[in-house]
């Protein structure tokens, strides 16, 4: 019996993109109701002034097939088309079954599903898989999507986490395409670090509370991520072959406006480059920061679809990847 497979290599591209904010905007003075903090401290320290949380009918599933519905539409390709579904995230609340096969039931797939766990790099993890099984052959459409619901993970009088984590979904199809729209994904990672964010089982008021909260060293984080990152923005970058000056846009994982500014800066991107700051108004949303970044920022009009763009993701683990794209198109 003899195995047959692709010689030829395909080119990959995100087609379309779709994304889904719930409806609930949670302020700083909704947040400081229970923290003992307030508006000024939250935005000097963040950059964030609102953010979402998830209600009634709004889950992670809910949420991620919203999203994937509105990547499929905006792409043009049916989900029988679609051969692989990846979802990346750190808040599915089973540990199994995954949350992907469920999502590619809810969308009419049969699909291989799987959930990818790195933290807030997760979604660059899953977009770099998809870009390599679309360029070997191995799937023609990939659908990933970022999702999280941190608003049930938190310890809300915890003011290193509190104010700053947030639910949404962002989603992706990733197909074959005329030229390069995924660059090499550089990706790694440091477990020496892992205990920086982590989630803990904890108690609250007396309570055993069922979920683990999320928990954070921010100073640490603080200290490593801006400095580091510059280092794997530039190893993308090479692995592309593209240069600062050829950027368009810059979307790194909204963890804090001021690891984006001083990240920006130790990158030495230049004043033409447009750099996504979505984290003030919808905070860090982990593993779905990056999709709703570039949709704020295609919204916005700070960028548009076909721009070139630098992707850098970061958080638990530590684990860290990004790589240069071309921004897709939103409804």
């Amino acid at each position: 019996m003899t195995i047959t497979q692709a010689t030829e290599i395909t080119h990959a591209a995100m087609l379309g993109l779709g994304v889904y904010r719930p409806e609930r905007v949670v302020t700083n003075d909704e947040i400081c109701e229970v923290l003992d903090s307030n508006d000024e401290w939250i935005q000097t320290r963040s950059g964030i002034r609102t953010r979402r949380f998830a209600g009634e009918g709004e889950g992670l599933l809910d949420m991620a097939t919203t999203a994937a519905e509105r990547a499929l539409a905006v792409s043009g390709v049916g989900i029988d088309q679609v051969g692989c579904v990846i979802v990346a995230t750190s808040t599915h609340p089973e540990h199994t079954p995954a949350s992907a096969p469920q999502v590619a039931t809810r969308l009419g797939s049969t699909a291989a599903a799987f959930d990818v766990s790195a933290g807030c790099a997760g979604f660059c993890h899953a977009l770099g898989l998809a870009s390599a099984m679309v360029r070997s052959g191995a799937e023609t459409h990939v659908l990933v999507i970022g999702v999280e619901q941190l608003s049930k993970f938190m310890d809300p009088t915890d003011r290193g986490t509190a104010f700053i984590f947030a639910d949404g979904a962002g989603a992706v199809v990733v197909g074959p395409a005329d030229a390069t729209g995924i660059g090499p994904t550089a990706w790694g990672s440091d477990g020496s670090q892992a205990h920086v964010i982590t989630q803990t089982p904890s108690c609250l008021g007396g309570h055993q509370v069922e979920d683990p909260v999320v928990q954070m060293e921010g100073t640490a984080v603080f200290r490593w991520a801006p400095f580091a990152m510059a280092d794997v923005a530039h190893q993308a970058l090479a692995a592309a072959g593209v240069g600062v000056d050829d950027l368009d846009a810059f979307v790194p994982h909204q963890a804090n406006l001021r690891i984006t500014q001083t990240l920006s800066r130790n990158i030495k991107l230049p004043e033409t480059v447009a750099v996504a700051t979505d984290v003030v108004d919808s905070g860090n949303t982990s593993a779905a920061s990056v999709p709703l970044a570039i949709e704020a920022m295609l919204r916005k009009g700070e960028a548009k679809a076909g721009d070139l763009a630098l992707l850098i993701a970061f958080g638990a683990g530590l684990s860290y990847a990004g790589q240069v794209v071309t921004l897709p198109p939103i409804e």
